[in-house]
């Protein structure tokens, strides 16, 4: 059983601990809401650069050598991540080191230099990244099946950004974002796991206080209303790359909406056991990989379908695969298919919650995107609970007939009508 409590540092972060017994293991994260749907157009890739930029070192762990080292010597396993949604950073360590690895994190994070060379040097190693990108066809079908559900909406940029900004990022202008962004009133530091090593609550405020005392930034700009789109890019090659994306009538902020969402994406092409991976790979054979995913933020929800196929077999998946939508929306999952998946994703969540950074990224996303409690065992307790007519429910929200698609490889969009 998780306990949990909370105080707030000065500068106005929330601190939030996990004590979950059983571990050795602690997490140390920082999240803010300040991903990549917070750009401005011509910022767009500067949230993901900045979060490179920030370990080139801090105050007294002043270069990456003296980050990276320290990490090292603790045994821990220091990264960070940005999506649309959030940026955040965070550190596992033996929890012997936990109040070290605190020291580390908000040193380089709460205060960094963000130096001007290194700002150069990084520019390159970001645009490699984006080229590497490039050669990737699923991560390029990715980013279009965003184009085409979002638009020139943030949300239908890429969260790398063009290279050709990345060019041209000023270190005023990425101090700027910064404190636009990285407000505590829109962020949260969280420490999973093992705590016997970590002072009593409020004890260790002081380091979380390194971050600078921020204003709350302005909201993040509303999806516009959804416009299908398809977008093809044309290569010539024998494999191709299908997504399609619908954006359900469901309310974002009901708790049990999401979570039947999440069970119905499972039992469409979430498992080996869903009905696009059974029909789709197995009876058919049209695609060696085939899978839905659920995403729903705090005022937005989509649903991606995805196919990794030979090219001459596109149209037939693409056809059935929409079909299968239908047949879910007019008629529902079987008793059974419910039963499954429910199962299924109750199980994952189980057993992702034995890692204390599975533990830590579920609470930020549940604290600053949604604004609500994030407690493991109610996370568990909420998907057993979620019922059959729920899911049914889910499966009508998806309208059929209101996608968008995105497919790389030898197509032109009527293929796709």
């Amino acid at each position: 059983m998780a306990q949990i409590s909370s105080s707030t540092a000065a500068n106005g972060l929330p601190v939030h601990r996990i004590a979950i017994p059983g571990t050795r293991a602690t997490t140390i994260l920082v999240a803010f809401d300040a991903g990549a749907r917070t750009e401005h157009a011509e910022e767009n890739g500067m949230a993901h650069f900045l979060e490179h930029l920030v370990f080139k070192g801090g105050k007294i762990y002043d270069d990456y050598r003296k980050v990276n080292e320290t990490a090292e010597r603790m045994g821990g396993s220091l990264n960070a991540y940005t999506s649309h949604d959030l940026v955040a950073f965070h550190i596992t360590v033996r929890a012997e080191s936990a109040v070290e690895a605190i020291d580390l994190l908000t040193d380089f994070v709460g205060r960094p230099k963000l130096d001007s060379d290194e700002l150069d040097k990084e520019r390159g190693v970001v645009i490699q990244e984006i080229q590497r990108y490039k050669d990737e066809p699923s991560s390029v079908a990715g980013d279009l099946i965003e184009r085409a559900g979002f638009g020139d909406h943030p949300l239908g940029r890429t969260v790398l950004g063009p290279e050709e900004h990345l060019e041209t990022f000023s270190r005023e202008a990425i101090v700027a974002f910064r404190e636009r962004r990285w407000s505590g009133q829109r962020g949260g530091a969280f420490i999973v796991g093992n705590l016997e090593h970590v002072p009593g609550n409020g004890a260790v405020d002081d380091y979380f206080g390194r971050f600078p005392s921020l204003p709350a930034p302005p909201a993040a700009e509303a999806p516009a209303p959804f416009v299908p789109q398809t977008i093809i890019e044309e290569r010539d090659s024998n494999q191709s790359h299908l997504r399609m994306l619908y954006q359900p009538d469901l309310d974002p902020k009901d708790i049990e909406q999401r979570i039947a969402f999440g069970i119905y994406s499972t039992l469409l092409g979430g498992s080996m056991g869903s009905r696009l991976f059974d029909e789709i790979r197995e009876q058919r054979g049209l695609a060696y990989s085939v899978f839905s995913m659920a995403h729903v933020a705090g005022d937005y929800g989509a649903l991606v379908l995805g196919a990794g196929l030979e090219s001459a077999k596109a149209g037939e998946a693409f056809t059935r695969m929409k079909e299968i939508v239908g047949e879910l929306a007019a008629d529902g999952p079987t008793e059974e298919e419910f039963e499954r998946a429910r199962a299924y994703v109750a199980g994952r969540r189980v057993l992702s919650f034995e890692n204390t950074n599975a533990v830590a990224g579920y609470a930020a996303g549940k604290s600053i995107v949604h604004g609500e409690s994030f407690d493991p065992d109610d996370a568990i307790a909420a998907i057993d609970a979620v019922s059959y007519p729920q899911v049914v429910e889910a499966a009508r929200r998806v309208d059929p007939e209101m996608l968008s698609i995105a497919c790389v490889g030898p197509h032109t969009s009527s293929e796709f009508e």
